[in-house]
């Protein structure tokens, strides 16, 4: 009685080149995250094949879960890992997260 009946209008048309804006936000966003996200991950990545590549006999190392040795034997995937005096273990060179500097095994109390 008091309010007046609201009708809806009709729809007017899209604005042209709508399509364009949202092909090319999605276009800027995938180039952010490549430039956040993949691209780094790749540069580790090669960086640690490289590192494995790279490993050699008497190389004091630190596994990924933590373990310290001396690197007694190599072969194309696995690697031997002196632990301790008398103690060989066996793994896969992949798990070697880092070359550690000459010395580092026997400052630790390692060796």
């Amino acid at each position: 009685m008091f309010i007046s009946s609201a009708y809806a209008q009709a729809q007017g048309a899209q604005p042209a080149g709508g399509e364009f804006f949202q092909l090319g936000f999605l276009v800027v966003l995938f180039a952010i995250f490549y430039f956040i996200a993949i691209r780094p991950q790749r540069k580790r990545q090669k960086e640690h094949q490289q590192m494995v590549s790279a490993l050699q006999k008497g190389d004091e190392v630190i596994t990924s879960s933590g373990i310290l040795g001396k690197i007694t034997g190599l072969d194309e995937h696995y690697i031997q890992l002196n632990v301790a005096s008398g103690v060989d273990m066996k793994m896969q060179r992949v798990y070697v997260n880092a070359v550690l500097p000459k010395g580092t095994l026997k400052s630790v109390g390692a060796e």
